[in-house]
């Protein structure tokens, strides 16, 4: 895949099981990795080599963004590979002008999320997103990246 790429490194105070879980499991998904304001009425995740995912955020003014990609690699507890694309609510992949996104945008970026335990139940996760053009979006997408990790991080911490 070619293009930019964002890499992100976060320490969380959980058990490697945890983080695994939250990123795993769609009901805990849906609680942290939404923008600030935004929900994620619809999930459907089959973590698994080959599986997809389908995913659409709601806006606080209403408006539906969904977005879809596949399972790559799964390692259970180590790592994860996946594609990422915008799509339609069925799950039909869509360029970003669908969205109103700009030229800017790709059409599909892969993700790889890799997780480490660490020494007094902390895990280290770290985040490699390649397929992205230069400027705006990469500078957005890792924003976007570390907001949900500081959800995910708030997460957590609830137990």
């Amino acid at each position: 895949m070619t293009g930019k790429g964002i890499f992100i490194k976060r320490t969380f105070d959980a058990p490697r099981r945890r983080v695994w879980q939250a990123w795993t499991d769609p009901e805990q998904w849906k609680r942290w990795f939404a923008p600030k304001g935004f929900t994620i009425p619809s999930l459907r995740m089959n973590v698994q080599v080959g599986g997809e995912f389908l995913y659409c955020m709601r806006s606080p003014d209403g408006k539906d963004v969904c977005g879809t990609g596949i399972y790559r690699e799964v390692v259970e507890m180590e790592k994860i590979v996946m594609t990422d694309a915008f799509s339609d609510e069925k799950g039909n992949v869509v360029p970003p002008s669908y969205y109103d996104m700009g030229e800017d945008w790709t059409d599909e970026v892969l993700i790889t999320i890799t997780f480490e335990e660490l020494e007094y139940c902390t895990t280290q996760l770290t985040l490699r997103q390649m397929g992205l053009r230069a400027g705006e979006v990469t500078e957005g997408s890792e924003l976007g990246w570390n907001e949900a990790f500081d959800n995910l991080a708030e997460f957590l911490a609830e137990g």
